[in-house]
């Protein structure tokens, strides 16, 4: 069941587009038809409701809607336009990498792309651009000027993450027990690794400017925690169904953990999920990513570290170079 996370006290919402008008107010339920019946160019925009923290973007390519989340609230969502048959905007979770007022394509006749924001370094972006109401795009995601304009202002290089997705979910808000659990046996903690694999290591300055990244590989049974895009720290995990295909999903972090969280063998922790690949057998967010299995020790620094807009990436892809745009975590590309 789709479910749009803005806040009961919404009461009304300013339509932007060209000479557009602003809506009366309206009550929370009427937001979805307000969603579907918004017509190219235009969007929702209310930053008010949640003034600061860090940014999400994800961006429905079935929906062909941009929506934007500040410390987990949606304050946000426009029409896009994405890329077309034989140019599709690859799914997968990103970071921004670049950001220019005024950018001109090097692939593309110079043409114009205002308000760029780089998503992988071989062309795909967010910029304003034009809106037909359909995939028209070499790739990138269109938006509208305006809106192009207001985004900009609020991204950020180091801390916002973007998730383009085809599957047939909405961001939902969920509770998850057991996520992240130890492994024990006989009361005695394991997950240390095996012959041959590389064990635990954790190495953070401790410095809390930009929330963690965190990679889970089921194809390399590891975990990856980065900040700012450098490795803070990795170890070996097991999985509570290793036999699944799971596809892509990932997790924002919608409130730091408690010190009786972090000292509990099953946190329950508050996470905002975007399946960004649909799985199989049609599993939610959370069955997709069941129970992570690590080291007591690596998953106590985690808890310790994690902090609101924190983003967790279960992908059934390696962690190799081809699945990311830097040496750092930038991408991971669900095809």
């Amino acid at each position: 069941m789709k479910k749009l996370l803005f806040p009961l006290l919404l009461a009304s919402l300013s339509v932007g587009a060209a000479n557009a008008a602003v809506m009366k107010p309206s009550p929370l339920s009427d937001l979805p038809a307000a969603v579907a019946s918004l017509k190219p160019g235009q969007y929702l925009w209310y930053p008010e409701i949640s003034p600061n923290g860090p940014v999400t973007l994800v961006v429905s390519l079935t929906e062909q809607r941009l929506y934007a989340y500040r410390n987990g609230i949606a304050i946000g969502v426009a029409t896009v336009s994405t890329g077309r048959k034989g140019k599709e905007t690859p799914t997968g979770v990103f970071t921004i990498l670049q950001k220019q007022v005024d950018h001109h394509s090097t692939l593309y006749n110079d043409a114009s792309m205002p308000y760029m924001e780089r998503l992988t370094w071989d062309g795909v972006a967010l910029h304003a651009g034009g809106l037909p109401g359909y995939p028209s795009s070499h790739g990138c995601v269109h938006l509208s000027l305006d809106f192009a304009k207001k985004l900009f202002a609020i991204t950020s290089t180091t801390t916002t993450t973007v998730i383009i997705s085809d599957a047939r979910s909405a961001p939902m808000d969920v509770d998850h027990p057991g996520l992240l659990a130890p492994v024990v046996s006989d009361g005695h903690p394991e997950g240390m690794a095996e012959d041959g694999e590389e064990a635990p290591h954790w190495n953070d300055s401790g410095d809390r400017g930009e929330p963690l990244a965190i990679l889970v590989s089921r194809a390399d049974r590891r975990i990856y925690v980065y900040r700012g895009g450098q490795e803070i720290g990795t170890a070996p995990v097991s999985f509570e169904h290793p036999e699944r295909d799971t596809g892509v999903a990932a997790f924002s972090l919608l409130s730091k953990p408690s010190a009786q969280q972090i000292g509990s063998d099953s946190p329950n922790l508050h996470w905002n999920a975007i399946q960004v690949s649909d799985p199989q057998d049609g599993l939610t967010p959370a069955e997709q990513l069941g129970k992570i299995n690590l080291n007591r020790q690596f998953l106590h620094n985690l808890l310790t570290s994690l902090d609101v807009g924190s983003t967790l990436v279960i992908t059934d892809l390696p962690s190799t170079q081809e699945t990311r745009s830097t040496a750092g975590f930038r991408v991971v590309d669900a095809k």
